[in-house]
């Protein structure tokens, strides 16, 4: 992973959860971190951690996605605060569970919008710190939910449809970065054990048999794969799993 020291990343959703995980891991890589999320106080709890790890101190941005004004603001600082961003990792998501019950407008309107609209708005309002990069990746980390296909399963339909618009973004990206030094890399992840650095429980994710869930790991290091692949490379990644997976419907 020495490829990807000194790279400036922007993580959005990173405090908690995968996000954390990706923090964590290209902090270890020596990678300079913008961590983005909702909640302030985990972000810096997330950053501490770095710290402690011997890692350069992120800095640290509010951002919701499922906000224009929000992810203007955002944009707004983390140009002030970085020329240049070499990559940005589209963690950030709303989630909804299925539920009989009618949904309430405001879940609604802000899963769709924090997976098309936010993470649009974003990747469009960096653009310009990215071109400051020599090598600028954007990665979207959507969901087997995204998949054609793909079973319903304990999610919610606006989440499945937005997890679809997310991916459809990707390739967008992809094809519309064609000719340019800017790649689109996606991972569609299933299901998903939480899994840090630092924990037993990122250890033994490195051990596991087949059958069992996929764990955050699987995703942070599928993505660093797809990154490190030569400029000529872009990678569109489906995690498959046995329990959880594509077309687990248990």
């Amino acid at each position: 992973m020495n490829e990807l020291a000194g790279k400036v990343v922007v993580v959005t959703g990173a405090g908690r959860g995968l996000g954390a995980a990706f923090a964590l891991t290209l902090a270890d890589a020596g990678c300079e971190l913008v961590l983005c999320g909702r909640r302030v106080a985990d972000l810096d709890a997330v950053a501490g951690l770095v710290i402690e790890r011997g890692g350069a101190a992120p800095q640290t941005v509010a951002l919701d996605l499922a906000d224009a004004a929000s992810v203007r603001r955002a944009v707004s600082r983390i140009g002030a605060l970085k020329q240049r961003v070499d990559i940005l990792i589209n963690n950030g998501a709303m989630w909804l569970e299925a539920s009989a019950e009618p949904y309430d407008e405001a879940d609604v309107l802000a899963v769709v919008n924090a997976a098309v609209t936010g993470t649009f708005l974003l990747v469009q309002g960096l653009r310009t710190a990215m071109d400051n990069s020599d090598a600028p990746d954007v990665v979207t980390i959507g969901s087997i939910s995204g998949l054609p296909n793909a079973a319903l399963q304990s999610v919610s339909v606006p989440f499945y449809a937005a997890k679809r618009g997310q991916v459809a973004l990707a390739d967008g990206f992809r094809q519309a970065f064609s000719g340019t030094k800017f790649r689109s890399i996606l991972v569609n992840p299933p299901y998903l054990d939480d899994a840090q650095p630092g924990q037993d429980d990122w250890e033994e994710a490195g051990i596991r048999r087949k059958g069992r869930q996929a764990t955050s790991r699987d995703v942070v290091e599928a993505a660093i794969f797809a990154l490190t692949r030569p400029r000529h490379v872009s990678l569109a990644i489906e995690i498959g799993a046995d329990e959880g997976g594509l077309f687990e419907t248990a």
